[in-house]
């Protein structure tokens, strides 16, 4: 209730003080697109970022284009948070996915592909290959290709095919002559997604030599359609509608009807035609209308369709000079040479900053709690495992081992629903209890709950973090973990898995914060309290890092918060619905994006307190599906030592980063940090280095004589946050 009092008393703005949500995400995967760009970078973490921002368009097509072109058809007329409709929303997003794609496959034609030939890394079409070559090519074919290729010609018997979600295909068109009368024929040939996009030619070891396999399939049309004149040919590719449609208070069992809506998924309604820029439009046309779009629907491609598969010339170890330096985050210090980790986090909580501080102690405290004959029961959060062999075996193992072990693994977790499901039932063989969460919310969480018998009490052991319980996606996602044995916080996740497991109602919490109960509620009081400090003449600062903000009651409120005097720093990767730099209204609000080598994936947040600061970590970002459609669990940072590291080193390094760190304008673009007479700065360099053995305690000490005043709230004027285009400043 007291959320929606601060709300009241709040000033309602206008739709021009908000950003679109599509548009703002839009602006992120530029920024990505920028380091595919950036010549500073090496060439195959190029490629990667090349890569990247398609698969990112793939999903933004396939989950909100999808979404906005539901609205148009619908008879419901409803405009978004920056006051536009859903067909106005629609042409903003063609306009600028048109752009962004031909500056995509300009970067690709102008200086990947030639950078990459410079280092023996080509790609090929058949007529460029010497007779050797070709005879490889022809064995390829037949051995490989030809058996899983079918041919499908369109005429009265043969309508035109459902074709599967992402799928690369051919069309061509044909001459054919029956009973010597001639016609023209179109047939599709579909490349079959089981074979890698790209086949690799006998080469060199230090060479890499590559044929599109829709080349090579077009070059043997002829044997694919015999007794035809092959008229001409081209590449096409069709995204299509990928949300799940389930009513789960219509749903027996929740796991069958995800299955049925996986297979529905692969045919959902298309949304976006790719096609070669060399294709005819009498065949644009033809397919448009035979997939029910239209001319908006149509994006022509000068490159490669579906450049998300060249990250394969990325895969082994080659070419090390064209890579960033391998990195691998060492132990962290509280965790270096313990071989018993209850014992250590007994003494005090323990804190680890990913990638920079090794994932693998995660996955060492469940393989510990799995083999310590002390340990009663294992209770985890399942999100997106990746069906890591260490982490699912540890909880198969504690229970060949005699504990009760109990999963809670979300079936719902878009585009890991079959893999979720796939290692739900093999958990479910071996004996875990495994629960499918809570009905219409998604299982966001992350904590994993050890209850061992020690040797004076019965205690709870657990770990709470931003990120995923995924070894592989931790070596690339930045994020927070939390080991601690506090008997409140014990009590707060037992209570959250009986309500998750069980029947009946949230019994509050009394330190974490857990949407969809208590966690808006929470943070407006927050947010209410450092602007009652401004308006009260007392030191309000607030930072916050996420992933992406779009709640307007929390974006109303930092309005406020920033009218009123608090200085806010937002520390945002992808979308912002907040406009900064507003008169009279966001004023002291400065947000910036960094995209680095790491994905910048913890939420971190931050609150002055009148000179007491209170930190808050977890899986929550600002946006009304956190809050109120998933089960999310923020928690308080307690230990100071640990407080004072996530301010001083976390948030403090990424509000002086001038190297990756872009800056939102008033207008909704962003801005390149500019370094200026100022030192650079890379706050995820920094980050590897803070975390080698022979830095972390110099540093500290560092740290420790600076006493950089983060904690202390800033007093400054609204001067010193004018422009947003200035690198902003931490309180003295």
């Amino acid at each position: 209730m007291g959320s929606r009092l601060h709300v009241l008393s709040m000033k309602a703005h206008p739709s021009s003080h908000f950003i679109s949500r599509e548009l703002s995400w839009l602006e992120f995967n530029n920024r990505v697109l920028s380091e595919a760009v950036d010549h500073k970078n090496p060439l195959l973490e190029r490629v990667k970022f090349f890569s990247i921002v398609s698969s990112n368009l793939d999903e933004f097509f396939e989950v909100r284009v999808a979404g906005l072109k539901q609205q148009i058809e619908s008879d419901i007329v409803e405009r978004s948070v920056d006051g536009r409709t859903a067909s106005e929303t629609f042409r903003a997003v063609r306009q600028k996915v048109s752009e962004m794609v031909a500056l995509l496959f300009r970067c690709w034609r102008e200086e990947l592909l030639p950078n990459l030939a410079k280092h023996d890394i080509r790609f090929l079409r058949p007529q460029e290959l010497s007779k050797e070559r070709l005879a490889w090519i022809h064995e390829y074919y037949q051995q490989q290709v030809r058996p899983v290729l079918t041919p499908l010609g369109i005429d009265p018997v043969h309508p035109f095919p459902q074709l599967l979600n992402k799928s690369l295909n051919i069309i061509l068109q044909l001459e054919v002559t029956h009973d010597g009368e001639t016609s023209k024929r179109l047939a599709v040939v579909q490349v079959p997604q089981v074979l890698p996009r790209l086949v690799r030619l006998p080469c060199p070891e230090e060479t890499q030599e590559y044929v599109f396999l829709g080349h090579l399939i077009g070059n043997y049309l002829a044997d694919i359609f015999p007794g035809t004149k092959i008229l001409g040919y081209w590449h096409f590719r069709v995204t299509r509608n990928s949300e799940l449609y389930i009513d789960e208070d219509d749903v027996r069992n929740l796991l069958s009807a995800v299955e049925q809506e996986l297979h529905n998924r692969r045919k959902g309604a298309a949304v976006r035609l790719e096609v070669d820029l060399s294709t005819p439009q009498e065949i644009c046309q033809y397919l448009l209308e035979n997939l029910d779009l239209s001319e908006a629907d149509l994006y022509r491609v000068d490159g490669p369709l579906n450049p998300a598969r060249l990250v394969a010339i990325c895969a082994g170890d080659h070419s090390p000079e064209l890579r960033d330096a391998t990195y691998v985050g060492p132990t962290a210090t509280p965790l270096r040479d313990v071989p018993d980790m209850f014992a250590a986090i007994r003494q005090k909580d323990i804190l680890l900053h990913h990638p920079y501080e090794t994932f693998g102690s995660v996955v060492d405290f469940l393989e510990q709690a799995a083999r310590d004959p002390h340990v009663l029961a294992i209770k985890q959060t399942l999100y997106r495992t990746g069906g890591d062999a260490r982490i699912v075996g540890a909880l198969m193992s504690a229970v060949r081992n005699g504990k009760q072990v109990t999963a809670v693994t979300e079936l719902k977790a878009r585009f890991d629903e079959a893999n979720n499901i796939l290692w739900a039932r093999r958990l479910e063989e071996a004996g875990v209890h495994v629960v499918y969460g809570m009905a219409h919310h998604k299982v966001h969480s992350k904590m994993a709950l050890v209850v061992r018998r020690d040797e004076d009490r019965l205690r709870r052991y657990l770990h709470l973090g931003t990120g995923n319980y995924n070894p592989s996606t931790a070596k690339i996602y930045t994020d927070i973990s939390l080991f601690t044995a506090r008997p409140e916080f014990g009590e707060d996740a037992t209570n959250l898995f009986n309500l998750l497991t069980g029947i009946g109602h949230f019994q509050g919490a009394s330190k974490l914060l857990i949407a969809p109960f208590t966690l808006h509620e929470k943070l407006m009081t927050l947010i209410h309290s450092e602007t009652e400090n401004a308006r009260a003449g007392k030191p309000a600062r607030i930072i916050a890092k996420m992933n992406g903000l779009v709640d307007r009651e929390i974006i109303e409120a930092l309005y406020s918060a920033s009218n009123a005097g608090v200085e806010i720093d937002l520390i945002i990767r992808g979308i912002c619905c907040l406009r900064p730099g507003i008169p009279g209204v966001s004023e002291r609000i400065r947000v910036r994006s960094i995209v680095g080598r790491f994905l910048e994936h913890s939420r971190i947040y931050y609150f002055g307190n009148n000179g007491i600061p209170l930190v808050y970590v977890g899986s929550a970002d600002w946006m009304p599906r956190n809050l109120y459609s998933r089960v999310e669990v923020v928690f308080p940072i307690e230990d100071p030592g640990l407080k004072t590291r996530l301010i001083e080193e976390v948030l403090q390094g990424q509000l002086s980063d001038n190297t990756k760190a872009w800056l939102l304008q008033s207008d909704a673009s962003y801005r390149k940090v500019s370094q200026g007479a100022e030192a650079k700065r890379n706050s995820q360099v920094e980050f590897m280095e803070l975390a080698s053995p022979s830095t972390r305690k110099r540093e500290v000490r560092q740290q420790a004589r600076q006493k950089i005043g983060l904690r202390r709230a800033s007093s400054s004027s609204s001067s010193s946050a004018a422009s947003s285009s200035k690198r902003p400043k931490a309180p003295k």
